[in-house]
């Protein structure tokens, strides 16, 4: 039987008042329902990572800061990744950008979604985010979840709501089967072709 896909589902921002804890539990209650993969929450807390201060990314040298090594290793053990998005000024979070930069290798050739949240539902964050991980030799999936306009300050605290997502449920779940359909698909794809790399390669 073919090994199911481990992806991770990192939280990308790290504010004391962060939303993201809502988006994360619900996708990651979606993604565990499903038979086809296993997922983990990685949380951009617990890796305590420094601003990026290397001679050059690891793709060209290995990395002297202990704190990046254990961030790379951690990343090395899976096949595929879902973030979840903030969007801040037009943009992805300056500690997501900055995780993002302390790894190549291990992002490399494996395939990223989101679920993005925001006014316009993270929109342009996550078009950010998917040319850095074209960049960082990732497979953009094409399926994604968006909580913006009236769903988004219907939750959220700032428009007065409660961090009830089961409000608006039924409007993400279409995103949400279609992405992780995609990130299954291009999971098993890349992990096949990686595994014939390496048997080459031997």
């Amino acid at each position: 039987m073919a090994q199911k896909p481990k992806i991770a589902l990192i939280v990308g921002s790290t504010r004391k008042t962060r939303f993201a804890d809502i988006p994360a539990q619900w996708m990651l209650k979606q993604a565990q329902a499903r038979d086809d993969m296993t997922v983990e929450l990685v949380d951009l807390r617990d890796f305590d990572l420094p601003l990026f201060d290397e001679m050059a990314s690891n793709k060209w040298m290995p990395s002297t800061d202990p704190k990046a090594v254990a961030w790379q290793k951690k990343l090395a053990g899976f096949d595929g990744f879902i973030f979840v998005v903030a969007e801040y000024n037009h943009s992805i979070t300056g500690a997501l950008k900055n995780a993002l930069d302390q790894a190549y290798v291990e992002w490399n050739r494996k395939p990223m979604g989101a679920i993005a949240y925001g006014s316009m539902g993270g929109a342009r964050a996550l078009e950010h985010l998917r040319m850095i991980a074209v960049e960082l030799d990732m497979v953009p999936v094409h399926g994604a979840v968006h909580i913006g306009g009236a769903d988004m300050f219907a939750i959220h605290p700032m428009g007065g709501g409660n961090g009830d997502i089961s409000k608006i449920e039924a409007h993400l779940m279409p995103g949400a089967k279609a992405m992780l359909d995609d990130i299954v698909w291009w999971a098993k794809a890349t992990m096949a072709a990686r595994a014939d790399v390496v048997a080459k390669a031997a």
